[in-house]
């Protein structure tokens, strides 16, 4: 049976370092994509149509919305986000593991329709920290940048919802543990290849058993005869 594709989803507060450390990992870990939503906010300095996300206007979004296009979508800090249905279903089907970054909202909403999912969430050290780096980011004004920190006090606590803590306090740190935790999904035991199994160590002994009472019915066969 072809292997299906497992589904990472990463969360985390805005200036946590998820959409880093997602990058850092797709870089080194083969057999792994990165689900592209689509989003109304403007890109910011850096960001490319198609490759962070696919930027479009309110229009588009909603007329997406309309044709069920999302397998979850939702506003966030004034924005629309949403993750497209089709493609990633489809990559799942391929046998190609997904990575979703998504906040915590729809990624409860993503937890409902796939229950095999991985959730994964990304813990900055303190709100001082998170501070510090939305200060850094630019790019937001104070106020902003203030909601966003609330927000996060309030998210933090939906982590009993997800399976594994990553703490971001060392980039490369995290890095390791969120490539250890899909490592280790893709070899645990309830997905192990049962074709795989069989065709190595079941039926090689089933044969062996069908060529040795084989054996052992032609020499008794030669002994009556003779």
């Amino acid at each position: 049976m072809e292997r299906r594709g497992l589904l990472f989803v990463v969360s985390a507060p805005s200036g946590a370092g998820k959409t880093t450390l997602c990058k850092e990992v797709l870089a080194v870990v083969p057999n792994l994509t990165h689900s592209i939503s689509y989003t109304t906010r403007k890109p910011r300095p850096g960001e490319a149509h198609g490759r962070e996300y696919y930027f479009v206007d309110e229009h588009v979004f909603q007329q997406m919305v309309e044709r069920n296009e999302f397998a979850e979508w939702a506003p966030v800090y004034g924005h629309m986000y949403g993750t497209p249905r089709t493609a990633l279903t489809e990559t799942l089907e391929k046998g190609i593991d997904v990575l979703l970054e998504i906040d915590v909202q729809g990624a409860m909403v993503i937890k409902k329709k796939f229950a095999d999912g991985i959730f994964i969430y990304i813990m900055p050290p303190s709100i001082d920290v998170l501070r510090h780096r939305l200060l850094q980011r630019g790019g937001d004004p104070p106020e902003e940048i203030q909601r966003r920190l609330q927000k996060a006090r309030e998210e933090i606590w939906s982590y009993r919802e997800y399976f594994y803590i990553v703490r971001n306090e060392d980039m490369p740190q995290a890095r390791k543990e969120l490539e250890a935790i899909i490592l280790a999904e893709r070899i645990k035991t309830k997905r192990l290849d049962i074709g795989w199994l069989e065709e190595n160590f079941i039926r090689e002994k089933e044969e062996k058993s069908s060529d040795h009472s084989a054996s052992e019915t032609v020499e008794r066969s030669v002994k009556h005869d003779a």
